[in-house]
């Protein structure tokens, strides 16, 4: 018997379908389904799967993407956190020998997967966890070769702002480390089921080919000097010192060693973490490591 599938177009039998299987949509998850066909189409072209690919899913729902990925040959490793959607995609997919299925919160069970060098991502991120996730992505240092992803509007002007602008965060900075992102359509609310009070916008991340792995301070100094953006990096990089540098054991005061670092880097210690390039985080980071040699 084939499984029944919902029309993932249409947001009155969606409705009709959940509540056949005793379901409803979770705020607390995030959940929110992309009922516009040619913005799926559009998102899961601009992903340019090839033979012989795997997809990180990451919120897959009731498989409207996962469809699609599937039918371009790729390998889809979905990470669902809700039983009941669980159910509903094991029976849809289960059969499928290139569909495999994670579940509970992703954030929990991602770092327990392996990823080859082909492995893409792509997912209609929850609004909750979006920042989160890609943050720890890098952190975790787990990089794709490619990232397609819709994300809350407001989380794409911080992922694609630009130095010297009030979006600029060390989210930014840290994505921006390692790829390059490209803002794609803007989707209104009207395109989910149920529907959003926020826009939301696609974005494609393509792995710089020469990116280079930072010095293990970058991702703890970067969001330290973030922390206070009113302050200067020199009064945000004494309190980063003073607090984890000075615990691990030093000869200079912070004071001295923060001197030092702006010294030998060349960065104006009066700037503000907003007017800083992402290699100028890095280059703070190689500095202070060479001066006291300690890691994260």
């Amino acid at each position: 018997m084939r499984p029944l599938i919902p029309d993932y177009n249409s947001p009155a039998e969606l409705g009709k379908f959940l509540e056949s299987r005793g379901l409803g949509m979770r705020k607390k998850y995030g959940q929110n389904f992309l009922i516009n066909p040619d913005i799926r189409q559009r998102l899961l072209d601009t992903l340019e799967i090839s033979g012989g690919d795997t997809v990180w899913e990451i919120g897959p729902g009731l498989g409207a993407m996962t469809a699609g990925l599937l039918e371009r040959g790729a390998a889809v490793c979905a990470f669902e956190i809700d039983p009941g959607f669980i159910a509903i995609l094991k029976e849809i997919f289960g059969a499928n020998e290139k569909f495999s299925l994670i579940e509970g919160d992703a954030l929990k069970t991602w770092p327990a997967m392996s990823a080859g060098e082909n492995t893409c991502l792509f997912g209609n991120l929850p609004y909750n966890i979006a920042a989160v996730l890609l943050a720890d992505f890098i952190e975790k240092k787990r990089l794709f070769r490619k990232m397609v992803v819709t994300v809350q509007l407001e989380t794409a002007q911080r992922l694609t702002a630009k130095p010297g602008t009030s979006d600029y965060s060390s989210l930014t900075v840290l994505c921006s480390a390692f790829y390059k992102i490209n803002p794609l359509m803007i989707i209104r609310g009207a395109s989910f089921y149920p529907a959003p009070r926020v826009d939301s916008r696609g974005l494609r991340f393509d792995l710089l080919p020469e990116h280079k792995d930072p010095p293990d301070l970058f991702y703890t100094l970067t969001r330290s000097l973030f922390s206070s953006r009113r302050k200067t990096i020199q009064n945000n990089l004494l309190n980063f010192v003073s607090a984890v540098i000075m615990k691990k054991g030093s000869e200079k005061t912070a004071a001295e060693l923060t001197e030092q670092v702006f010294r030998q880097s060349g960065i104006c210690g009066g700037r503000r973490a907003e007017t800083l390039e992402t290699g100028e985080f890095i280059l703070l980071a190689l500095v202070l490591e060479e001066l006291t040699g300690c890691g994260s």
